[in-house]
């Protein structure tokens, strides 16, 4: 038999939270963004899922390309343009749009021939610091996009950087709303948290919002509040079972290092996950773990291919037993990847992402 271990797909969850984020900012258009392979899942697996969205947004000229080749013939936006000149080639063929953030794309667009004019997506920084025109330039930069006959319509967009934590949008969102001032065009600001926080503001929600890691049943806010809180569904489980189970005298040390020491004698199952499936090394002692959808935690360091976890608190849990390292159990108690992600130093985001090649896929509706 094959490894115990495998990660679930559940569409039913991704139209579930496609769904809560509708509500959470109504009127809205809604990018399902499925860059980084679909955060993980897969975008042939997550696509049933997602496609009741109005368009499709990623990063990759090639994910591009898979989703057309599964038939999608809606809108699909490349959230940090194209790369070099010769992109745009691809961007006609398959009707892209595509983000604008430097003069060297207004550039290529100018000098590009197509019988089909391009639909962008001008970015402001408006205080993230990464991709984009400064609010000085900005205006200066539509300019010369609306001059191009290469350009059919402009559409306006920028990211806020602090929309999950204390400082809020109210400073990003007042620059950009006071430079797009009388500028044409639909606007598109809202991620996750400010979708799930400030999406009821019709005029801030805009025209589309593009919620990424909410949709893959993550918190943005986490911990300030839970999935469950916002109404999100898991849409990835990670589960194995146990390869092994021991007692560990008082005094007996665990794994490499001896990390963890037993003050009394300890029931210790082996789990077939480790950090080669992508769990994470750092993730320490106290990470908790479902096993037979009972509650408990991790002991010691996470090896290569193992764990170990405390089964004291699972007295029916022998050989083969489940283990839950997030999402669904099979009795359907429920490990939030972002509590698992917290206690080991991180994100959700990086845990689904970080889905080893090596681990199984299935889909589950």
């Amino acid at each position: 038999m094959p490894r115990p271990i495998l990660a679930t797909v559940h569409t039913a969850a991704l139209r579930h939270n496609l769904q809560r984020l509708r509500e959470a900012a109504p009127g809205a258009r809604l990018w399902a963004v499925v860059k980084a392979d679909a955060y993980g899942h897969g975008i042939e697996r997550a696509f049933e899922g997602l496609r009741g969205a109005d368009g499709f947004a990623l990063l990759d000229l090639a994910e591009a390309e898979r989703v057309r080749a599964l038939g999608w013939r809606g809108p699909i936006l490349l959230l940090e343009g194209v790369f070099e000149p010769r992109d745009l080639e691809l961007c006609s063929r398959l009707n892209l749009w595509h983000a604008v953030h430097c003069d060297e794309q207004i550039d290529w667009l100018a000098m590009h021939k197509t019988h089909q004019p391009h639909r962008v997506f001008l970015k402001m920084n408006s205080g993230m610091n990464r991709l984009g025109f400064s609010p000085e330039r900005y205006r200066a930069a539509y300019a010369r996009l609306a001059a191009l006959p290469q350009v059919e319509e402009i559409s306006l967009i920028t990211h806020f950087a602090d929309a999950d934590g204390d400082r809020g949008v109210a400073e990003q969102w007042a620059v950009f709303e006071r430079t797009t001032q009388g500028l044409p065009g639909e606007r598109s600001v809202c991620n996750s948290a400010a979708v799930l926080r400030y999406g009821q503001d019709g005029a801030l929600r805009g025209d589309w919002v593009r919620p990424g890691i909410a949709t893959y049943g993550s918190s943005p806010d986490y911990p300030a509040h839970t999935a469950e809180q916002w109404g999100l569904r898991p849409t990835m489980t990670l589960s194995a079972r146990l390869l092994a189970v021991n007692t560990v005298a008082a005094g007996g040390r665990i794994g490499y290092g001896g990390a963890f020491t037993a003050e009394q004698p300890t029931r210790v199952g082996v789990v077939a996950c480790g950090y080669a499936d992508g769990y994470p090394r750092v993730a320490p002692t106290g990470t908790p773990v479902l096993v037979n959808g009972v509650r408990t935690r991790t002991l010691g360091r996470v090896s290569m291919d193992m764990l170990a976890v405390d089964l004291d608190p699972v007295p029916d849990a022998v050989l083969g037993s489940e283990v839950t390292l997030w999402g669904v159990a099979a009795n359907g108690a429920t490990l939030s990847i972002d509590e698992v992600a917290h206690a080991a130093g991180t994100v959700g985001y990086e845990l689904m992402t970080a889905l080893a090649r090596r681990v199984p896929v299935v889909v589950q509706d």
